[in-house]
């Protein structure tokens, strides 16, 4: 036989594309069309109902960037079209193929009721099936003119992004709005076509199935009439029933298809978009839940569902019945689906808290599994949050971006770092926006790394990023996708279900330990560096707050507990930690407003703070130590004189003088407080630091070595740093001032000025303290740099096999050798508090108040001596998809802190992060809980939610070590019950003789214990 591959699949492609698809409508009719154009932000349907419309031409520019106008559209079916199935066919004038990010809408009727959205890939909306011909349509369509910021694949810089330079140019021609029958014999047709072509190209050469089909497409083909598509596509459709009713082979592998809608929750678009996404993607879900019995859909972010429910009452109860019916799934457990790196230990455990109480409270259920399908990497505490919060499963996506390593598992157990397990899945057809095309299948069996162990993947499909979700195209290629040969095999189902014959099949699944590290967007750590700094003292605001209205409501009679306050302000920061605001990665009005929502939430919870300790009484000035430590150090009256403190761990003193060690003494440009020796260069830099304690030199280089890199990434600016980044750069040693700025027994303090690139500037006030040997460097920079990171480098004589960084609840070890390509891939890491790095004998910890990038690296020196280099990444100058990203004012704090254990960095974290609060007050409580031995670090200490009155600690083992002891209270205590994240009883625990609670704690262990008041 001849080979006439090529002949057919371009005769199939031609007939496909240029006129079975273009049969699929029958007739159409136009609508009559008017439009209103709403002034400024959305409008309400009732506001837009009112309106004045003015007649409307198709072909018509329209849609002002971020605009919203609001179309009417009347019609009538046709009398000849009875017993058809009738649609309507809107084309905004739709660019490309992605409905996220461009123009998409919402029809109503003109009662208000929301019907379905419209988007490029789902224009339509149903009228009648059968029309009994004559019915009268009238619709109102809120038409979003959102601009399509990834144009020209992110290649371009765009004013696009803020509603505030965008301009007011019109940005779409509206094609078409017509009534239309929708020909089902040939939609089917269409469909059959599709399936079967894309199975055909992804099979081999050599396979014959390949051309059993190719050969069967052509004999189908001879039957289709080009003058008269409509009449034969029913013998063409039988035709290739024999090649599409073939079964799948009995090893085939299975894909678990769960329909999904990606919706950022903000990204390419403001929050106040994404609000209008949801109703319009729900909107359509629940609408082919009515068409697809055995249509089931995933959603996660309990957010997303709280704005239906207040915004869209309609969509809501929707969204209710198809829970009841089976076919809507909650997942995820979780508020947002936040970045997996940056948010602290408390606020992922109130990710799932908030997420999960939502499902149970609104439809009864409980989640089962964390759904994480597009956050940039994942932290190694993730496995015990998880599960503590009564997770079995965890799912993700985006691993399978790396950028040099291929991870070697789909399934697996991944083991975190205090040794807890979770079964987790990332699907191997590589995308959560699946459409049952040939080649996702394919890539799917192709890629599955489980081969031989297990047979079975999961692949979340609908359209998403923007939202759109699952259609009723995807939904017919997963039917004729159930059981053919040549395909792996799908079936529509829960991912509960599919997590729970995964585990079955696959109960030895190989074991993963630690971070699972993206090799991608490790810029994230970084990018907008106001919004990280919002969110770090928003985290810290809370946990402040928490504590002092914790201790009112214990020892001030009349004050209430601010229960509703508390729970508004953690949810609006659980919103920023979303995986595009809080990494940096979203446009420019999107940053705007989450810098405008952190001032906000600080103003309140400072607020919350003041009143909590007003409420124990006036009379007198006290120090209020938020922190788990007790400290011993210098801080400030309202009148900015020093004084040094002493103040016990989650308690106050009185704020009286105490004798430090030893006064600080500046000599020229030296600082020294009888614990370090600091001499600052004429550079600016730190010429030296010495440990008077060790009697050592630390820095093996000037220290504070300021240097700024070029910044070009490859491909994303925003989100990644590619390592070529190292190859250019300036070292910034041109100091135009250095300054002793203050000279008082209990603070030394020089100051460093710099002038540099393009007009920025830099301020470092580099202080040394009575008592500490920490060494703070205030920096305050004027930033207006563009593709450029800048670097802070403490190159420290040690010789540290690894650096440990602190992430949620402990921290985790990295090799700081390349010696594999997966060492090499993580030259940009993310950390949270601190980094130490250390030799047997000693260590030095550097800290910080609101920066999470880093690198760490080794040299020998000629000397045979070690250097291991710590450098903060402080700020970027990405310009896409923000083209004035990190532009401006940035103020906070890093310090060096010499001779330091991890228990030294753990403790000093928390100082620099929650500074002593001085405040009028007479009352001197009892410190709510303490904590007697070492290694229990006490995270949160708060009422129980159900405002019983009980107490709620959380505690946790933070050097990495066994930790045992006992927590004190600073009440009488009635009881105690350890309990899961969610407050709900897992055993009584035990109360010793002197009413403490004994605790035992494995490394990293995370405690919640409830305490009953006496």
């Amino acid at each position: 036989m001849h080979d006439e591959s090529r002949r057919i699949e371009e005769r199939v492609q031609r007939l496909h594309d240029q006129r079975i698809k273009t049969a699929i409508y029958a007739a159409t009719v136009p609508f009559e069309v008017e439009a209103w154009q709403a002034p400024g932000e959305p409008v309400p349907f009732e506001e837009a109902a009112a309106a004045s419309y003015e007649p409307f031409a198709m072909g018509t520019p329209w849609g002002p960037p971020w605009g919203t106008t609001w179309f009417r559209m009347r019609g009538q079916v046709p009398e000849a079209w009875a017993g058809r199935r009738v649609e309507a066919v809107i084309d905004l004038g739709f660019v490309g193929d992605w409905p996220g990010n461009q123009a998409e809408a919402l029809v109503h009727l003109t009662d208000g009721t929301p019907l379905k959205a419209v988007n490029p890939l789902n224009q339509y909306v149903a009228i009648a099936n059968p029309a009994t011909g004559g019915e009268t349509v009238d619709y109102l369509v809120e038409a979003a003119s959102n601009p399509d910021i990834l144009a020209d694949n992110f290649s371009k810089v765009t004013p696009l992004g803020d509603k505030l330079t965008a301009g007011d140019k019109p940005l779409y021609t509206f094609r078409s709005a017509d009534i239309a029958i929708l020909d089902e014999e040939v939609w089917h047709l269409d469909l059959d076509v599709q399936v079967l072509r894309e199975l055909m190209l992804e099979l081999g050469e050599h396979d014959p199935r390949r051309h059993e089909i190719a050969h069967a497409l052509d004999r189908a083909m001879d039957l289709l009439d080009l003058d008269d598509v409509s009449g034969s596509a029913a013998a063409v459709r039988e035709a290739l029933k024999p090649v599409l009713s073939k079964p799948a082979h009995a090893s085939a592998h299975t894909v678990s298809g769960v329909g999904h809608a990606h919706i950022d929750s903000a990204w390419l678009w403001p929050i106040r978009e994404t609000k209008r996404k949801t109703s319009r993607t729900f909107s359509n879900v629940t609408s082919l839940a009515d068409e697809y019995d055995d249509f089931i859909f995933a959603c996660s972010q309990a957010q997303q569902y709280e704005w239906v429910r207040d915004n869209y009452p309609k969509v809501w109860a929707r969204i209710q019945e198809s829970v009841k019916k089976g076919q809507w799934a909650p997942v995820g457990g979780m508020w947002v689906e936040s970045d997996g790196n940056l948010p602290g230990g408390e606020a992922v455990a109130r990710q799932f808290i908030h997420g999960k109480r939502f499902f149970i409270e609104h439809f009864g259920i409980e989640t089962k599994g964390v759904w994480l399908p597009d956050s940039f990497g994942y932290n190694a505490a993730y496995p015990q949050i998880a599960k503590l919060a009564g997770n079995e499963w965890f799912l993700t996506q985006k691993i399978s971006w790396n950028q040099t390593n291929k991870f070697p598992h789909h399934t697996f157990w991944w083991e975190g770092i205090d040794g807890t397990r979770i079964f987790t899945h990332f699907p191997p057809v590589d995308t959560y926006n699946a459409r049952f095309s040939g080649e996702e299948m394919s890539r799917a069996v192709r890629n599955y790394q489980e081969k031989g162990g297990a047979s079975r993947s999961l692949a979340p499909f609908g359209w998403g990023d923007g939202g759109g979700g699952p259609t009723r195209e995807i939904m017919e290629r997963a039917r004729r996708l159930s059981d053919l040969e040549g395909s792996a095999k799908v079936v529509v189902e829960h991912p509960d279900e599919f997590f729970a014959k995964a585990r079955e099949e696959y109960p030895d699944a190989p074991v993963w330990v630690g971070e699972l590290y993206l090799e991608l967007h490790r810029a994230t750590y970084t990018s907008q560096a106001r919004t990280k700094q919002g969110n770090r003292r928003s985290e810290h605001l809370l946990r402040e707050a928490e504590l002092w209205a914790t201790t009112a409501a214990l020892h001030a009679p009349g004050y209430a507990y601010p229960y509703e306050k508390l729970d508004r302000l953690w949810k609006t920061v659980l919103l920023h930690q979303f995986h595009d605001i809080l990494p940096g990665s979203s446009i420019a009005w999107v940053h705007r407003e989450a810098e405008a929502e952190y001032a906000r939430v600080a103003r309140e919870l400072q607020a919350l703070t003041t009143e909590a300790v007003a409420a124990l009484g006036a009379g007198g000035t006290r120090v209020f130590n938020t922190s788990p430590y007790d400290r011993a150090e210098v801080v400030r009256t309202a009148e900015g004189a020093p004084v040094y403190v002493e103040v016990p761990a989650s308690g106050s003193a009185p704020l009286a003088d105490t004798e430090p060690p030893q006064p600080v003494t500046v000599s020229g440009r030296v600082l020294d407080n009888g614990l370090v020796r600091v001499e600052v260069a004429e550079d600016g830099t730190l010429s030296s630091v010495r440990d008077l304690r060790a009697n050592r030199e630390v820095l093996a280089d000037p220290g504070n070595l300021l240097r700024l890199h070029t910044d070009l990434p490859n491909y994303w600016d925003a989100w990644d740093i590619d390592k070529h980044y190292k190859n250019r750069y300036t070292d910034l040693l041109d100091a135009s001032s250095v300054t002793v700025v203050e000279q008082d027994p209990l603070v030394g303090a020089i100051r460093v000025e710099r002038d540099f690139g393009k007009g920025s500037k830099i301020t470092q006030t580099i202080t040394v303290r009575a008592g500490s040997p920490r060494i703070d460097i205030e920096t305050d920079i004027d930033w207006h740099e563009t593709e450029k990171i800048l670097k802070a480098a403490f190159p420290v004589d040690i010789r540290a096999p690894h650096s440990s960084a602190e992430i949620q609840f402990g921290h985790i070890q990295r090799p700081t050798h390349t010696n594999t390509s997966w060492e090499a891939a993580r030259f940009e890491v993310s950390g949270h508090r601190w980094v130490h790095i250390g030799e047997p004998g000693y260590g030095v910890a550097v800290i910080n108040d609101s920066t999470y990038g880093h690198d760490v690296s080794r040299t020998v020196r000629e000397d045979g001596g070690t250097t291991t280099t710590v450098r903060l990444s402080l700020v970027r100058a990405p310009r896409i998809p923000d083209p004035e990203a990190d532009q401006g004012r940035h103020r906070f704090t890093y310090a060096l802190l010499p001779g330091a254990t991890i228990e030294d960095a753990v403790a000093e974290g928390y100082a620099l992060n929650l500074p002593l609060r001085v405040a009028d007050a007479a009352g001197a409580p009892v410190p709510v809980v303490s904590t007697e031995g070492e290694g229990m670090t006490v995270e949160a200490v708060k009422l129980a939610d159900d405002a019983s009155g009980d107490v709620v600690v959380r505690l946790y083992e933070s050097r990495g070590g066994r930790a045992r002891g006992v927590l004190r209270t600073g009440f009488p205590l009635a009881g105690a019950q350890i309990t899961d994240l969610l407050e709900r009883p897992l055993e009584e625990a035990p109360v010793d003789g002197d009413g403490g609670v004994p605790v035992a704690l494995r490394p990293f262990q995370i405690l919640t214990l409830r305490l009953r008041r006496g």
